[in-house]
């Protein structure tokens, strides 16, 4: 790879690379990295910033973890791709047998495929065929939550919130589905029936065309980072199973500990038909996602119309995906990861909590390795980013929400970085 000053880079990064959510040639400020290591980045300008969001909620261990990194490079030394159909390998079933163990019972076989938002289409495709397949083909439409996110791809967009979403402007292009108020009862608040009722009303009368429920259990993370009661997973699984309607519950940012819980649902004590887990899978390291399903859904498969499920990603269980996800999982489980959450959890809240008073904040809000800054108004983004960067601090904010999802692995000084810059920002931001 031929060497660029930083002029050039930026310059041949505005010409030609389109950034997520953004337009061509890139308005928003853009820092380029040159090296990762814990949970810091380092710029190619020199400075250092310690990453306030795991890298999109991802990177649970930091950055350049020596297991994980070992791991890569035995696989690499064997093999480091080869395609899924008619053949198999030892990370692809080792990580199905991790991930059978560590969700709940019923949960019982894997799908792989390489993002969250393709785990998502899988279950949704997986909803509508078993449906098919045992004769009611009439049941293909999903009931969800407004508020909610589950991706950008097309089926994915469909149960994204369509009118505070991010995906309106292809509003006419989705298929229409049915979407619930979103659950209003705090984490820690007092359970209210009512807060279920209009899932419930939809589930009465559309469960004769409704395949599947799906949301995120406990919070709703890019849709607005909410945090609901426990008691709304346990009365929507039985409402679910009262109607014969499935249950999809979108782990994809809540699984491997950062609600508190290994997974979201566990608050609850409930189990899915289908569970999605992505981001933190391979601890950042590459991207995977998984669908995983209850063997009495997935063996109706081979008596359907199709005698398969149609669908096969071209890198779906790719080998070195595979074995650094193992051995993520298998570090998670190797220390105490529930009491360092608890401790992250500890220190958001007592630090972040003087934000509460400050001018133009609507509310804060800690759960697990997660917090959040809510504002009264929206966030100019070109205009915070640097902000944070000057303080030594990467985190991307969105909408009015300022938060942070740092790593397992950070010290409580880094920590304490972060939630100071938070502050510094947000009182900043008063006229």
């Amino acid at each position: 790879m031929k060497p660029m000053s930083l002029p050039e880079l930026m310059a041949a990064d505005r010409q030609h690379v389109w950034h997520p959510y953004a337009a061509m040639p890139n308005a928003q400020p853009m820092f380029a990295v040159k090296s990762a290591q814990g949970v810091w980045l380092e710029l190619e300008d020199g400075r250092r910033l310690v990453d306030g969001v795991s890298s999109w909620w991802t990177c649970i261990h930091g950055y350049g973890h020596p297991r994980l990194n070992r791991a890569a490079q035995a696989q690499i030394a064997q093999m480091s791709h080869v395609m899924f159909g008619g053949l198999t390998h030892q990370p692809g079933v080792q990580l199905a047998q991790k991930l059978v163990a560590m969700t709940p019972e019923p949960l019982q076989t894997v799908f792989f495929s390489d993002s969250g938002s393709v785990a998502v289409e899988v279950a949704m495709k997986l909803a509508v065929q078993y449906w098919h397949n045992r004769g009611q083909p009439q049941k293909h439409k999903f009931l969800t939550l407004r508020r909610g996110y589950h991706g950008d791809t097309f089926a994915a967009m469909s149960v994204c919130d369509p009118v505070n979403g991010m995906h309106h402007l292809f509003g006419d292009r989705l298929v229409p589905q049915f979407f619930a108020e979103a659950p209003q009862i705090p984490f820690h608040g007092t359970w209210d029936e009512a807060d279920i009722h209009s899932f419930e009303q939809l589930l009465k009368n559309h469960s004769d065309e409704i395949a599947a429920a799906l949301f995120e259990p406990i919070v709703q993370n890019a849709g607005g980072m909410r945090f609901y009661h426990p008691e709304y997973l346990r009365r929507a699984e039985q409402l679910c199973r009262d109607h014969n309607v499935l249950l999809i519950l979108d782990e994809i940012a809540t699984g491997f500990g950062r609600s508190g819980e290994l997974f979201g649902c566990n608050h609850a004590g409930i189990s899915p038909d289908i569970m999605c887990v992505g981001k933190a899978l391979t601890g950042g390291f590459i991207s995977l996602a998984a669908t995983l399903t209850t063997r009495q859904l997935s063996e109706t498969f081979a008596q359907g119309e199709a005698g398969v499920f149609m669908h096969g990603p071209t890198f779906m269980a790719n080998p070195l995906a595979c074995a650094v996800a193992l051995e993520n999982l298998e570090l998670l489980e190797s220390y105490d990861w529930r009491g360092t959450v608890q401790r992250i959890e500890a220190q958001l809240r007592a630090e972040l909590e003087p934000c509460r008073a400050l001018a133009g904040v609507k509310d804060v809000r800690v759960l697990g390795a997660i917090a959040v800054v809510e504002l009264e108004h929206p966030i100019d983004l070109a205009v915070v980013q640097p902000q944070f960067v000057e303080r030594g601090v990467w985190l991307r904010p969105f909408g009015r929400l300022i938060y942070t999802m740092p790593p397992y692995i950070i010290e409580p000084s880094a920590l304490r970085q972060i939630t100071q810059a938070i502050q510094e920002v947000v009182a900043g931001l008063v006229p």
